[in-house]
């Protein structure tokens, strides 16, 4: 009779655990991937990073400023196909933005996930660089990978 209980309290302990996953999934914030106005410096960063998780290169090297160090488009496809950064395992959140002039820089979170349940994973705070172009923000500078 005893150890009927005990069993019983730790098959109510699991459906308890198995309705709390269940109740974190479905109120999870959604992460999808949206554009937005790219009038301002981060609205350019954001939209940048959007582009290349899609994969959509032509559009991400539209944000581009153009100097003379500008990779060609197909230089700069081949780059993320050799080492492309997965947004199941990647996160990026846009941060402050500081506007000097025609110089804009933006801080840029980059959040990578852990490979093992063991580990949070890390984060980093680095900067992207715009300048104005035309009229129009264009990256000059992302961190590293992007």
């Amino acid at each position: 009779m005893k150890q009927d209980r005990f069993l019983m309290g730790i098959l109510i302990g699991i459906g308890a655990l198995v309705v709390l996953a269940l109740a974190l999934f479905f109120t999870r914030k959604d992460n999808t991937l949206t554009y937005v106005s790219d009038d301002t410096p981060e609205g350019v960063t954001r939209n940048y990073v959007v582009a290349v998780f899609q994969r959509d290169y032509e559009k991400a090297y539209g944000y581009l400023a153009d100097k003379e160090s500008k990779p060609t488009l197909e230089q700069f496809r081949e780059s993320f196909l050799q080492n492309y950064i997965n947004p199941d395992n990647t996160g990026v959140d846009i941060g402050e933005t500081e506007i000097s002039g025609n110089e804009a820089f933006v801080t840029v979170y980059i959040q990578y996930g852990s490979s093992d349940p063991f580990s949070s994973g890390y984060r980093n705070e680095e900067r992207a660089v715009l300048v104005k172009q035309d009229g129009q923000w264009k990256i000059e500078q992302m961190p590293f990978n992007f």
